[in-house]
């Protein structure tokens, strides 16, 4: 198994690396689930505990243009709570270690990304297996949403984040 305890790789745009913070043990919450997430080929695979802190529906150009989609649903947990389990050498990471896409370099799955100044991981929903116990809660960046895409929930809807 491929450990979230990653070592010695450089920061660098468009690189396969260090994902994952170096924080000693990334042992699941006893009282925490533990979802699977993989790619579309199933060359990179992870796991994440289900506790999720917060989840969204991001609008902004960049998840829009990164997903290839009106929107990315994603959820946010702390970094060390993922762990790859199978794929470190087919990984493809768009940015730095603390700010980052990660995609699979094989099919281009978009996976997770690195965030707030690498504290956190927000995984893209889609790309999960196992279904998380949290949903989306609003639509961010709706001030640069599609405007060929209309939003027809009831989540609260934020221009900026």
């Amino acid at each position: 198994m491929i450990s979230s305890v990653l070592e010695g790789l450089h920061s660098k745009s468009r690189r396969k690396g260090a994902l994952l913070r170096n924080e000693g043990s990334s042992e699941p919450n006893a009282n925490s689930r533990v979802l699977s997430g993989k790619c579309e080929c199933g060359a990179v695979r992870y796991r994440v505990e289900d506790a999720f802190l917060y989840s969204a529906n991001c609008h902004c150009s960049n998840c829009r243009a990164a997903t290839g989609s009106a929107f990315k649903a994603f959820a946010g947990i702390e970094r060390e709570k993922l762990e790859l389990s199978d794929g470190l050498d087919n990984l493809l990471v768009f940015g730095e270690d603390d700010l980052n896409n990660t995609r699979c370099g094989a099919c281009g799955s978009l996976l997770f990304s690195v965030v707030r100044d690498g504290a956190y991981v927000h995984v893209a929903l889609g790309s999960l297996v196992d279904a998380p116990s949290i949903r989306p809660t609003e639509h961010i960046f709706v001030g640069s949403k599609a405007p060929w895409f209309e939003i027809t929930d009831d989540l609260p809807q934020s221009e900026e984040y």
